[in-house]
Parts: C-alpha cells; structure tokens; sequence
C-alpha cells in the first residue's frame, strides 16, 4: 500500500514539473526572443555621384587579364628567368606546327615506338574481362 501511495506521488509531482515548463509562470522559466519586434531595413540608396560609365559594344572586361595574371602570378609566382639548358631545349625543338594537337590525338599517328604487347592491349577489343587469356611467353 505504501509503495503505491509513493509510486503515485512521484508521478503527480512530475506530471506537476513538466506541465510547469509550459506556462510563462513555471519553475523552468526562460527568456525567448519577441518575434514581432523585427526592424526594417532601410533600402539601398546610390550615390548621386556615381560615375561609372557602362562599357563599348564588343570591347573586353577590363579587369579579366589583370585578374587571370593575377592569380597565374599567385598560384606559380610569376613568369621565372629560363635555364641555358631551357632554352637549349626549346632552341632545338623548333616552332610548332598550328594542329600539332589534332595530328598526335590521331588514332593512325604513332608518335611513340609502341612494343608489340601494348599494340595488343590497345587493339584489344572491349568488355567486361570475363573471357580474358594470358600467354606467357612469347
């Protein structure tokens, strides 16, 4: 009997403590912030002496070729004096051709000495791998 009169107690008197936290008037009172005191912001004004002028039909962004060395130059430090070696090098190779690009990204063009085990890879046909052979040896 007495473990029933104590088992209900605890429960009325922490039913009383949490439904306390709801009212403005309870043992966990706390400060909120008033949502509907909220100012408004003045709107932007523009200077009556701004004088900037708006840009030529066809004319390039002044600012994109100073911006674009400027991160080249803090990224890499800027252009560096070349070595004898570099321009050696650059002496012999000689200028480019216009489409040097075109011409090597040709499947028929062999610019390297391929061995015959990677023209066998490369002209391997494609899949999944599931049929796959070695030969060792060869």
């Amino acid at each position: 009997m007495f473990v029933k009169k104590t088992g209900a107690l605890i429960l009325a008197t922490s039913g009383a403590f949490l439904l306390s936290a709801c009212g403005s008037t309870g043992l966990l009172n706390h400060n909120s912030p008033d949502e509907f005191a909220v100012q408004r912001q003045s709107p932007l004004v523009v200077p009556p002496d701004f004088a900037l002028q708006p840009p030529k039909q066809g004319e390039p962004r002044p600012s994109d070729g100073a911006l674009q060395q400027q991160t080249l130059d803090a990224l890499f430090g800027g252009p560096q004096a070349r070595s004898d070696v570099e321009k050696a090098a650059i002496a012999m190779a000689g200028p480019s051709e216009p489409g040097i690009r075109s011409t090597v990204g040709d499947p028929q063009t062999y610019t390297v000495a391929k061995g015959q085990v990677t023209r066998s890879i490369l002209s391997a046909p494609e899949g999944d791998g599931r049929d796959a052979q070695i030969a060792v040896g060869g």
